[in-house]
């Protein structure tokens, strides 16, 4: 018999939202998942849970499927098209699990069958809070993707034009490129851009998932396949059936599991953990990674011939320090969007502002300037956005917008302060890139950079890059 269904006791913590009918259910999930140290509010219905939602932070909605007044597709259909980087994970009986399905297939991002038991529930909890951190969600909401993924560059024409060839094909396409480049986005615009677009778009971050959960989570499992699996449940290829499968960060799939995948792949076939029926799907995949899969493949983490069978259509996203001529554009896009959401009137970015964004590496990319532009567009008081609303950590230790104007204070010597200046704003710009490519995992970030743990959190500390949100750290 497989292995229970556990999660490692390392998780990270988040905001819940715990959304049913029934009392004595709502405590004892909160009671759950508070012991696991998660925040937890409830509401008795979706009316509720949506004006909870409006007025405090949620990271994670756990909801019954049935309610009266507003049920859970109506929470989750509300989410999809205003909150889409929250997950959505669906309660519902016996009866009523196709309809959970098909909630999955619309965006949600698991569900649970009654009667479940505690492991299980804090599990799939745990995912989503893992999913939420390692990957800010773009769930599709509509059509309009294509029109979503902003740039006028060279190199995002070149984006543009692979796409719009390959979009409508059944080819497997590898996107690759450094965390906050829009991977997911072109994910996202391949599937609506293709004759599967009315089917579902099933998307899951491998580096989300445990290694002994991977294989369930993608092929699913059979009741009594392992203690905790009370039913039987689909797996992501399942799901994903007629419509488009997105595997983000493939290269966290262990070795032994890339079998797996590759015989589903190039066979079209699989079978449940637990399970001895060989079900078939029509799946078209698109895999997205911020590695380099040569190197891994040297390295003995990831499998050659998998490779190859992924690498059918490379798509290659340029870091946004490599097509700065889109900054302009795309801080228009945000401060629209975050005057929306924020209730602002922020009428635009001032050009000494903008000049300042221009010269910045930008090592977080464009979820890095995303953030930044919610931000200035929170706390600005003028009409638009100037240098001085920039924080220090873009307009260098200057607090000027082109490098090499650095004026040294009064009494030292110049050349050796502009030195120290320069060389504590690249290592500060190493840092900062090594821990967006671990997604925040301090250790992981340590090795890259041939550092010791403890001297990066030292000079994360000194250079104000420290993260204690959780699920920073494994």
């Amino acid at each position: 018999m497989t292995s229970p269904l556990r999660w490692p006791k390392q998780i990270a913590v988040s905001r819940v939202l715990v959304v049913d009918d029934e009392a004595n259910l709502r405590k004892v999930l909160a009671a759950m998942l508070r012991k696991e140290g998660h925040e937890v509010s409830t509401a008795v219905d979706g009316e509720q849970a949506l004006a909870e939602i409006s007025k405090n932070k949620t990271d994670v909605v756990v909801t019954d499927l049935v309610m009266p007044k507003v049920g859970g597709l109506e929470i989750l259909k509300s989410m999809i098209a205003n909150h889409p980087e929250i997950p959505v994970i669906i309660i519902t009986a016996h009866g009523t699990v196709d309809s959970a399905v098909e909630a999955i297939k619309l965006g949600a991002f698991d569900y649970i069958t009654k009667p479940f038991e505690q492991a299980e529930i804090q599990s799939v909890v745990a995912k989503a809070t893992r999913t939420a951190a390692a990957n800010s969600k773009n769930v599709r909401a509509d059509g309009r993707a294509r029109s979503s993924i902003i740039g006028t560059s060279t190199q995002m024409g070149d984006v543009f034009k692979v796409i719009d060839k390959v979009a409508d094909t059944p080819s497997t396409v590898l996107i690759t490129g450094e965390s906050g480049t829009g991977k997911e986005l072109i994910a996202t615009a391949l599937h609506d851009g293709s004759s599967r677009r009315e089917k579902p778009l099933i998307k899951i971050n491998c580096a989300a998932i445990p290694k002994d959960l991977m294989e369930s989570e993608l092929f699913g499992y059979e009741r009594g396949a392992f203690t905790g699996a009370v039913t039987s449940k689909p797996g992501r290829f399942e799901l994903a059936d007629g419509g488009t499968l997105f595997l983000d960060e493939i290269a966290e799939i262990p070795v032994e599991m890339q079998v797996k995948l590759l015989r589903a792949l190039q066979e079209s076939e699989f079978e449940r953990v637990g399970g001895i029926k060989t079900t078939r799907v029509d799946v078209r995949l698109i895999a997205a990674t911020n590695r380099d899969l040569e190197d891994e493949i040297e390295a003995g983490r990831f499998r050659k011939d998998l490779y190859y069978r992924l690498n059918v259509v490379p798509i290659v996203l340029p870091p946004l320090r490599d097509r700065k001529s889109d900054i302009p554009t795309l801080c228009s896009h945000f401060v629209e969007k975050y005057n929306k959401r924020l209730n602002k009137k922020i009428e635009g970015v001032a050009d000494d502002a903008l000049a300042v964004l221009q010269t910045y590496a930008w090592p977080g990319n464009i979820r890095e300037l995303e953030n930044l532009m919610e931000r200035v567009v929170l706390f600005s008081d003028g009409p638009r956005i100037t240098a001085k609303d920039l924080p220090d950590s873009v307009k260098g230790p200057s607090g000027v917008s082109i490098p090499g104007e650095y004026s040294p204070p009064p009494g030292e010597t110049p050349l050796k302060e502009m030195v120290k200046a320069r060389a504590a704003e690249l290592e500060k710009e190493m840092i900062a890139k090594a821990l967006t490519e671990t997604d925040g995992n301090v250790t992981r970030a340590a090795k890259m950079l041939q550092i010791s743990r403890k001297s990066l959190q030292t000079k994360m500390k000194e250079f104000g890059l420290r993260d204690d949100s959780p699920g920073t750290d494994d």
